[in-house]
């Protein structure tokens, strides 16, 4: 079975934001839950740990060797757009203990339906509020390359029926 390809990310320093734009072979119900939800969440990306589910839940989001991220949901729209704030900037070499809306960037999802599947879109800004611009939307813009193709891999491969449920 092969995987679907994708295109990199597209790092905008005009508007000091990180966008990547790719398709999964799956049902926008199956892409939610496995943006949303936190076991899901921690299957592709960091291990998550949230307080909730809507606005305003927050938690972390956790890397190997690299440490807990504070993470705060922001906006959610089922089954099309959800938001987050995390205080992951690479650059300032530590991470704070809570999400600071003076020094965070936002991240955010929007799913779209397709003949094939679904078209994600992740869309990060504000990193004219972090400690080194240039350097945290590079680290990001090839972050999102890995991350986004563990989903598609995720999605699509051996372990897709784990992520199945109700619709």
């Amino acid at each position: 079975m092969t995987m679907t390809d994708n295109q990199p990310s597209i790092i905008d320093e005009g508007t000091f934001s990180v966008r990547r734009t790719i398709r999964i072979a799956a049902p926008v119900e199956k892409v939610w839950r496995a943006i949303t939800e936190p076991e899901h969440i921690s299957r592709w990306f960091g291990r998550t740990v949230l307080d909730g589910a809507g606005p305003g839940a927050t938690g972390t989001m956790t890397f190997p060797d690299y440490g807990a991220v504070p993470i705060r949901v922001e906006a959610i729209d089922p089954p099309h757009l959800v938001s987050y704030r995390w205080g992951n900037d690479d650059a300032l070499g530590r991470l704070p203990d809570a999400v600071d809306d003076d020094t965070s960037t936002v991240f955010t999802f929007t799913l779209e339906r397709v003949e094939d599947g679904t078209q994600l879109t992740v869309v990060e800004t504000g990193f004219d509020r972090t400690s080194d611009p240039a350097a945290n939307m590079a680290s990001h813009g090839e972050g999102w390359v890995s991350e986004l193709d563990k989903l598609v891999a995720l999605l699509e491969g051996a372990g897709a029926s784990s992520v199945e449920g109700a619709a």
